[in-house]
């Protein structure tokens, strides 16, 4: 069993992952029709949604970084450029110093299987069709980790490491429960040997009782694989609990990353301030809850300057002009507001 880190000791020059200048574009692109319609003069154009927009984030080796924002502001998507899943349209992602697109060969499938993604709802994302044995351990035979005659005990031992009876291997997932599913899909992540886990929203589907379970599984295999985590949430609470530092993404960029503690204690960004406003807390129970105002824009045509200056109590003129810097404002905190720029 790997030691855990040592959380008093500073953080290693080189991070696990880091994102230079990542932003991620979808394109849709104009159907027959609409070209006809344009020839006629219609003047349509392809829709671009910028899901990603200039992200730049580091993190060190075996800290837990909780990435939050509302539906819609681009996390998922930024975890799927750090997984793999999706390709960065710009800007690059490194993996212990290496540019991952730029690797090949046995460089670049090793990199593939040392970052693994859990996904939110785990009767999509597991094959029906296959059995626990094969979903949990083919990856594991195909990529030589463990050899085809020892996969029942190499899978019989990763199901035990997530809390699942070993005998289990011959059902299919529809035979087990939301949150027995869900760790499947952990051990199917733990089957080859990852040091980076990037978890989407991976217990918003469960029960709360079931989400405790998991978030404690999830804390005892960081300490005893010595794992990294991305962890995608909109739950403030589970984030403040698990997570080391915090990441704030608005309509796909961050405004506001700093550890946990202080983030919760004194937020900067005024959305950060306005999404911890919105927890009910037992000491607060008599105060009037204000939402958010308005709604988070369309991503097809986001609002100038500061994407959250049309629902911002404090915006001025130049918000609207000028797009602010995320920048240092106190040592390992980062905030991008003109406000920090004083009067």
């Amino acid at each position: 069993m790997s030691a855990a880190p040592d959380r008093s000791e500073p953080a290693a020059a080189t991070p696990i992952l880091e994102l230079r200048h990542v932003s991620k574009r979808f394109v849709k692109r104009l159907d027959a029709a609409a070209k006809i319609a344009n020839l006629l003069g219609a003047g349509l154009r392809d829709e671009v949604v910028q899901a990603v927009d200039d992200v730049s984030l580091a993190v060190a080796d075996g800290e837990v970084v909780g990435l939050v924002g509302e539906s819609g502001c681009g996390k998922s998507t930024l975890g799927r450029v750090v997984a793999g899943v999706h390709p960065a349209t710009s800007g690059t992602v490194h993996f212990r110093g290496r540019e991952v697109s730029a690797l090949k060969g046995p460089a670049a499938r090793d990199a593939a299987l040392k970052i693994q993604m859990i996904f939110q709802d785990p009767m999509s994302s597991l094959n029906p069709r296959l059995r626990v044995r094969d979903i949990v351990g083919e990856a594991a035979v195909v990529h030589g980790l463990v050899g085809a005659k020892e996969v029942d005990d190499y899978v019989a031992e990763t199901l035990q490491r997530v809390g699942l009876d070993p005998t289990y291997m011959r059902r299919y997932p529809h035979q087990f429960s939301g949150g027995q599913r869900q760790r499947i899909g952990i051990a199917r992540a733990l089957a080859v040997q990852p040091e980076f886990l990037v978890c989407d929203e991976s217990v918003a589907a469960l029960d709360v009782s079931i989400q405790a379970q998991v978030l404690n599984l999830f804390m005892r295999l960081r300490e005893e694989l010595s794992l990294t985590y991305l962890f995608i949430s909109h739950d403030l609470g589970v984030v403040e609990h698990l997570s080391d530092r915090v990441v704030i993404m608005y309509l796909g960029r961050v405004v506001e990353t700093a550890p946990t503690e202080a983030l919760f204690d004194a937020p900067n960004h005024p959305y950060t301030r306005a999404l911890l406003d919105e927890i009910p807390r037992l000491e607060a129970r008599k105060r009037r809850f204000v939402p958010v105002k308005g709604e988070i824009p369309s991503p097809i045509d986001p609002p100038t300057g500061c994407h959250f200056h049309p629902r911002c109590p404090h915006a001025t003129a130049r918000c609207a002009a000028e797009q602010p810097a995320l920048r240092e404002i106190a040592p390992g905190r980062w905030s991008a507001c003109h406000l920090n720029d004083g009067p």
